[in-house]
């Protein structure tokens, strides 16, 4: 599956693979927050979009366009992709590149996820990039009047490519677990084995304490000791950017970058 950034400009925002580190996970207790897998995972499933440069901007709580100030912080020069357009406490970035996607493919832009931002929060779209002949913005919501600031190098903007054309086609399902005799086996071995294991770290069994905690997510097993598909993945790694000066045709249909993304196989963080 192919993404395809055009830039609009000469100097258009850095276009990196999203990190899965965060500040506020760095900080707990033995970092335990980054035992949340899929927390994690999240993190890293995307492309950022960065600041190239450091700014301030402020909001009264009026709900015109001059109701938001942006300044400059730390000697830099002005912000040049950051403006107020939409009004009502909104603060609006450039991406500065026309994005183009696979048929059927389209992609969600947000904040980088579980990154909160006091006085200000992430909108998000999903943007049908596989058609559309323009760029789309970045936009940010004051959440109360006050002032917030952007450093250089923070995200302003998190890309997920997604195919969305697909979502139509699906019907959530409410089923018995009974149904599903393997499954319920396995749920009720996992809820039995960490109830046992969180027993154990309460009275300070000497193992579990070492253990810490059970990571079967981490190692991809069950409780039963069965394996997860080839595909678990327990970190990303995406590709970085490459510059394509005469890039081949995206392919002409869905179908076609479905088998495309399948013919690659599962991936592993080493790859």
């Amino acid at each position: 599956m192919r993404l395809l950034a055009y830039p609009l400009s000469t100097h258009p925002p850095d276009l990196v693979p999203a990190r899965s580190n965060r500040a506020w996970m760095d900080a707990t207790g033995q970092r335990f927050a980054y035992r949340c897998i899929p927390l994690g995972f999240a993190n890293g499933s995307g492309w950022e979009l960065l600041n190239p440069t450091p700014f301030a901007a402020s909001w009264n709580g009026d709900s015109g366009t001059e109701a938001i100030k942006i300044y400059p912080v730390d000697g830099a020069p002005p912000p040049r992709l950051v403006t107020s357009h939409f009004g009502h406490g909104v603060l609006t970035f450039h991406t500065e590149y026309l994005f183009r996607t696979p048929p059927g493919w389209g992609v969600v832009v947000r904040g980088s996820p579980n990154r909160p931002k006091d006085g200000i929060a992430a909108l998000e779209g999903l943007v049908e990039t596989d058609w559309l002949p323009f760029p789309f913005t970045m936009n940010w919501l004051f959440t109360r009047p006050g002032t917030i600031n952007f450093e250089a190098g923070e995200p302003f903007a998190f890309l997920t490519p997604t195919p969305h054309a697909l979502l139509d086609g699906i019907t959530p399902e409410v089923v018995p677990l009974s149904t599903n005799p393997g499954l319920e086996a396995e749920y009720k071995a996992w809820g039995e084995s960490r109830a046992n294991f969180n027993k154990a770290l309460a009275e300070k069994h000497p193992e579990a304490v070492k253990q810490g905690w059970q990571r079967y997510y981490v190692k991809g097993t069950t409780a039963t000791g069965d394996s997860a598909p080839a595909h678990h993945l327990s970190a990303r790694k995406l590709n970085a950017p490459v510059a394509t000066p005469n890039p081949a045709p995206l392919p002409g249909s869905l179908e076609e970058t479905w088998a495309e993304v399948q013919a690659k196989g599962p991936r592993t963080p080493a790859d």
